[in-house]
């Protein structure tokens, strides 16, 4: 089995040659981001303030990492069902988000801005939390520390396995 490399945040250049299917091994720094974060990044948008972190280029990663078990720097950190971040997913991405990373498919707003912004969509494996957690190689806090486990955490990640799972162009595995 073959996969791609790619290093987080990640060059439009990047994304332009990843097709659905492709396996990718994502390198480097990536944003959590949940339901209660993404509103809140929104409601920041919305009174023109700055959010809580560069969104030029970067990653997030729809997950609510869980404590970290004794020896640990972090628990289970499983992808959650991406169609929660739809309603806000098109803004941040035109806002300079480039790589969104969960599971199941998304709706076709979402899409269109991928496609029109050159995003990526990567789905993650779910039910595999535990293996997700053993990619990462620091975690800290960034934002919303009041919202616990879905505020926004910064992650170190080295070789988190991900599929392609929407290109820039539109190809879209859920669609196969």
């Amino acid at each position: 089995m073959s996969f791609i490399n790619i290093s987080a945040p990640v060059s439009d250049e990047t994304i332009k040659k990843l097709r659905a299917g492709d396996r990718v091994l994502l390198s480097g720094f990536v944003y959590t981001g949940r339901d209660a974060a993404h509103k809140r990044m929104m409601e920041l948008l919305a009174i023109n303030m700055p959010l809580p972190f560069d969104i030029q280029g970067q990653a997030i990663y729809y997950t609510g990492p869980c404590p970290p078990p004794p020896g640990y720097i972090i628990g289970s950190a499983g992808p959650t069902t991406s169609k929660r971040m739809d309603a806000y997913s098109p803004h941040l991405i035109k806002e300079g988000l480039r790589v969104m990373i969960g599971k199941g498919s998304r709706n076709n707003a979402v899409i269109k801005a991928i496609r029109k912004y050159t995003g990526i969509y990567l789905a993650a494996i779910g039910g595999a939390g535990a293996l997700a957690a053993f990619c990462v190689k620091r975690i800290e806090p960034i934002a919303f520390e009041d919202l616990g486990t879905e505020a926004i955490y910064r992650l170190t990640v080295c070789d988190m396995p991900l599929v392609v799972a929407i290109d820039c162009e539109g190809g879209n595995i859920y669609n196969a």
